[in-house]
């Protein structure tokens, strides 16, 4: 099982390390899972994870405080924005278009009504 676990949290650190590139797949919840995965099987990885540069900026704040600051929560709408209003740019089905549309909005809807809003000293405590 600590061998599964181990492949498991290596796993979802690459994907949570490829979603720091790519706005549309989430970075924080797979480096949450891999956190877990990794503190149940191996110290080594465990400790190596929560001192990796991505891991700090994305998920410490956020599992420690359990939320964003208001201007975390528009960087992450920013480039959320920029990536996924290019996709719609370039694209030519208007099903599409409309899907990326509606994801844009639900993400923008649980973003401010689900992820608690953290007062702005919370970025300088870093």
């Amino acid at each position: 099982m600590k061998y599964f676990l181990i492949a498991l949290g290596i796993l979802f650190t690459v994907i949570g390390f490829v979603g720091v590139a790519l706005p549309l797949l989430p970075t924080t919840p797979f480096l949450l899972v891999a956190a877990i995965c990794f503190s149940k099987s191996s110290d080594k990885f465990e400790n190596w994870l929560i001192q990796t540069k991505v891991y700090k900026n994305y998920v410490e704040g956020f599992k420690n405080n359990r939320g964003y600051t208001l201007k975390s929560k528009f960087k992450l709408l920013i480039s959320v924005y920029i990536v996924v209003g290019f996709s719609m740019f370039m694209l030519d089905n208007t099903y599409i278009r409309i899907g990326l549309l509606i994801m844009l909005i639900i993400q923008t809807i649980v973003l401010f009504t689900y992820v608690k809003t953290l007062p702005s000293e919370a970025d300088n405590r870093k």
